[in-house]
C-alpha cells in the first residue's frame, strides 16, 4: 500500500509539471520555437523535482531496477510485480490531476489558449507513428534515468534540483515521450473534449472536428510503444550500462 500511494503521489507530481508546462506555453507563439520549448522544459521540471525531494515511486525511474535484478538482488518476478503497481499508481495519480484540472476551469484560462495547448498535444501524441514513439520513448528516459542517477550524487535539495532540471528541460525541449506524462496529458484532452463549456469552441482554433481520433482506444494504443522506449531507454541504455560498468564482476547472491 505504501508503494501505491507513493505511485500515486509521483503520477500526480508529474502532471503538475505538464499542467504549468501547458500553462507558460499558452500565447507562446510569439516566441522563438526553441525558446518557448526551453521554458516549458524548465516548468515541466517541477513534477521530477517534487518526485526526487519530496518522494514518491515513478514508473520511467523505477525502470533503474534493472541495476538490481542484474546483481541478483531481486528476482524477475519481484521487478515486474513492483513495475506494474507503479504503473498503476502513476496512472491514478495523473488521471486524477486531470480530473481536478478539467473540474476546477483552469484549462480556460487565457481565453481558451491553455486547452488550445492541451488539446494540441493530446492529438499530437496519439498521431505519432508507433515507431517514432518507441524512441522518443527510449531517448526520453535515458535523459530521466540520468537525471535521476545524477541526483543520487547530489548532497542538498539545491543540487539535486540543478541535477535534474537540465536533463528533463532537454527530454522536454526535444519533443521526447514519457509515458506518465501522457497518462496526463492525453486524458486532459479527452476530459477537455468531452467536458468543455460550449462557449470555448468559439475562443479557440481547435474544433470537435478535429478531434475524432482524440479517443480512449487511441489513448491506450499510444501508451504501449512509449512505454517499451521507456523500459528500454532507462532499464538498458541506462540500468544495464551502469551495473556493466561499476557491478559487472562483483560477487552478487
Amino acid at each position: 500500500m505504501r508503494l501505491l500511494a507513493l505511485a500515486v503521489l509521483a503520477g500526480a507530481f508529474i502532471a503538475l509539471g505538464a499542467m504549468f508546462a501547458t500553462t507558460v506555453l499558452a500565447g507562446a507563439s510569439t516566441m522563438p520555437f526553441g525558446m518557448s520549448r526551453l521554458v516549458a522544459g524548465l516548468v515541466f521540471s517541477l513534477g521530477l523535482i517534487l518526485v526526487v525531494i519530496g518522494g514518491a515511486e515513478l514508473f520511467t525511474g523505477n525502470t533503474l531496477m534493472v541495476m538490481a535484478l542484474a546483481a541478483r538482488k531481486i528476482t524477475v518476478r519481484e521487478m515486474l510485480r513492483a513495475w506494474g503497481m507503479v504503473y498503476a499508481g502513476n496512472f491514478v495519480g495523473a488521471f486524477g490531476t486531470a480530473v481536478l484540472v478539467v473540474l476546477s476551469g483552469q484549462y480556460l484560462l487565457a481565453k481558451g489558449q491553455v486547452a488550445e495547448v492541451a488539446l494540441s498535444l493530446a492529438v499530437a501524441k496519439i498521431a505519432l507513428p508507433f515507431h517514432q514513439a518507441l524512441f522518443l520513448g527510449v531517448l526520453c528516459n535515458v535523459l530521466v534515468c540520468l537525471a535521476v542517477w545524477l541526483s543520487l550524487g547530489a548532497r542538498g535539495t539545491a543540487d539535486k534540483v540543478l541535477a535534474v532540471l537540465f536533463p528533463v528541460s532537454a527530454f522536454v525541449a526535444a519533443g521526447f515521450e514519457h509515458s506518465v506524462a501522457n497518462m496526463y496529458l492525453v486524458p486532459l484532452g479527452i476530459l477537455i473534449k468531452t467536458w468543455a463549456p460550449t462557449t470555448l469552441w468559439s475562443q479557440i482554433t481547435v474544433s470537435t472536428s478535429d478531434l475524432a481520433a482524440l479517443t480512449w482506444p487511441s489513448f491506450w494504443w499510444s501508451l504501449v510503444p512509449v512505454t517499451i522506449g521507456n523500459v528500454i531507454g532507462g532499464g538498458v541504455l541506462v540500468g544495464a550500462v551502469y551495473w556493466f560498468v561499476y557491478l559487472r564482476g562483483e560477487r552478487t547472491g
